[in-house]
Order: C-alpha cells, then structure tokens, then sequence
C-alpha cells in the first residue's frame, strides 16, 4: 500500500530513491504526508524509520516537528523528508514565468519570505499572512535544522527539481539554545590551552551552518589555503564580505578582551582542530590564537603545509615573541597587498 501512496504522490523516481534506504514494504515504518505537529506525535511506538511526502518549507514550528521524529525513532533509525531549496526554487519560477517577469517575481518573493520570515521585527506578520508555508530555504538551513535535532546526515538528491535526504538518528536531542538569524554571529573557537572561547564575525553564512562543518568535510576536500571546497554554506553576499575581510571586523572585540592577539594561529573550531597532529595540537596549547594567522605570511596550499607553517611560527615565536610577530606581520601585509592573499 505504502509503495502505490509513494508512486502517486512523489513518483517513481522517488519511490526508488527511497527504497535503497528503507524497505517500504516492512514493517514498523511509517509513511505520511503532513505538516502538523500532532501527526507525528500521535504515532504509536518506536519506529525503524518515518518517511514524510510533505515539503519540509510547509512546516511552522520546523525544529519541534524533527524532533518529535527524533523522538519516534529507534536509535540509528532514518527519517527520510525532501525540500524545495532557495536554488530549486528560483529554477522553478524562472522555467514558469518569462524572464523580467522571472527576476522581478522573484526578488520579491525572496524579501518576503526569506528575509521577512528571518527578522524579530517582520517575522510574525510573516507567519501571520503564511501560516509557514510555502517558506524559502536553503540547501544548508534545511540539512543543518536536521543535525542540530539530533541526526546524522546519510544522502540526499535532486528528483525533479526537489531536493531529498536521508538522516539517520544519532543522538536525543539536548535542550540547546536555538541559534540566531542576526548579522552578528558567534563562534566556539578553541584558544590558549584549550580554553573554549566565543569568537565574533559578521554572518557569512546560511542559519545553521555550522552544524554541517563535519558533513561538509565528508563529503568536499579542502582547497588551497585550508577552506572547504565548493563550500554551499556560504552567501554570495558572504562571499564578497570574505573578500574583503568585512566578515572579521567584529574579531577586534576578543583582541580588546585579550583572548587574541594581533598576530597568531587562527582560533579553530573543535572539528578543524581535529585534523591537526597531536603534536601541533600540543603546541597550540601554549599560544594565543591571533587574528592575522602565518598562513598570509607562508601562503601554505595543503593542510600539511598549514601545519608546518604553524609549528614554525609557534617555535620562533616562543624563542622571540615580538620580532616574530612584527616579520610574520609585515610578511602578512606585503602578500595581502600585493599578492591577492584573502579570506576565502
């Protein structure tokens, strides 16, 4: 029965792209088509996976719907779900409209309901007129809610112009705060002797992107300077802001407080640190993260090279601070100057 609901409804495409994750014939799965709350938590028992026809862009309250699915799993049970994202959305009105109809229709939808639905100050006259559907969002906001509710992700793919996944249950979902749409953006970044600090940027990414940095990892390699390649969690506007170095302004704020200096390693998250050998993790202990990192100075193109580069950094500098900062800062400034050195 499952199997002729998910044909009629999403086609056999789909049905197929389901199938090689859950059996759709076995039992305790469940298949729905809905949007509300009360749907899922009205499912009885504990199920190996959920199976949801219904575009994740309907759903209001979208954090308290994954994890009531979270709830309803098994452990390492999977929950499969689609989406129409910013970038399937914009192919669909400009394949519907003729092209200046397109580009106009378009902006206006996206002020409305991707920048009016994010805004303290517009976001309930949003959901007032909506009703919270028919929300615009990105490839990186949809995956990043599912792992911030608990999951891991497993695949996903585009079946006509529709985007879907497959997340397998990792985890309850802890009590955490919800992150924030501001411009302002706060980071967890490890300084001097492991001590966790708040790190400050401007946004240069979609909400909740920072939950899919392993994911990212898994599945791109890295580019020259150490960035994630072809890295989908990055605006275009961000793009431009990393350019330029707008996004690190807000960084001067922990130089003030004294949790970086002028010249140093770059404050990492956990999951970069990870990356790096034990040794360099050692050393990194007894320095203070700074904001111009030896990577302008030596110009590194691996990871490798990025981790040489800091090892000899941190030993000159423990020999001689001052003179080591002022080289590697006058280095720093010549490439970014005069050899195109940027933030990607």
């Amino acid at each position: 029965m499952n199997k002729e609901i998910i044909i009629r409804e999403q086609g056999e495409k789909a049905y197929n792209y389901i199938e090689k994750f859950l059996s759709i014939e076995k039992n305790n799965l469940e298949v729905v088509k809905t949007t509300k709350l009360f749907n899922i938590l009205k499912i009885s028992g504990k199920k190996r996976g959920i199976v949801n026809l219904n575009k994740i862009n309907d759903i209001k309250k979208m954090n308290e719907f994954f994890k009531s699915v979270n709830e309803k799993l098994e452990d390492d049970g999977i929950f499969i779900g689609c989406v129409e994202t910013k970038v399937e959305r914009r192919k669909r009105l400009f394949k519907k409209y003729p092209i200046g109809i397109a580009q106009i229709y378009y902006l206006f939808d996206f002020i409305f309901k991707r920048v009016f639905s994010k805004l303290w100050i517009t976001k309930w006259f949003y959901f007032f007129v909506t009703a919270g559907r028919n929300q615009v969002l990105t490839k990186a906001e949809s995956l990043g809610r599912l792992v911030y509710c608990g999951f891991e992700i497993v695949d996903e793919c585009e079946i006509d112009n529709v985007n879907y996944f497959v997340v397998r249950k990792v985890k309850v979902v802890e009590d955490v705060k919800e992150p924030r749409f501001s411009i302002l953006f706060k980071m967890n970044r490890i300084g001097k002797n492991n001590k966790l600090i708040t790190v400050y940027k401007i946004r240069t990414m979609h909400p909740y992107a920072e939950y899919l940095q392993g994911y990212v990892y898994k599945m791109s390699n890295l580019q020259k300077g150490g960035k994630f390649k072809n890295d989908f969690r990055i605006t275009t506007w961000g793009k431009i802001l990393r350019r330029l170095w707008i996004d690190e302004i807000p960084m001067l704020f922990n130089l003030f407080k004294g949790q970086l200096k002028f010249v140093g390693v770059r404050p990492l998250s956990k999951h970069y640190l990870s990356l790096y050998s034990n040794e360099l993790k050692e050393k990194r202990k007894g320095v203070k993260p700074g904001l111009v990192p030896p990577f302008y100075a030596d110009l590194p193109s691996t990871l490798d090279e990025i981790m040489e580069s800091e090892i000899r950094y941190i030993n000159a500098y423990k020999e001689h601070p001052f003179v080591t900062d002022l080289k590697y800062f006058f280095k720093a400034s010549a490439n970014i100057l005069f050899n195109s050195a940027r933030s990607n």
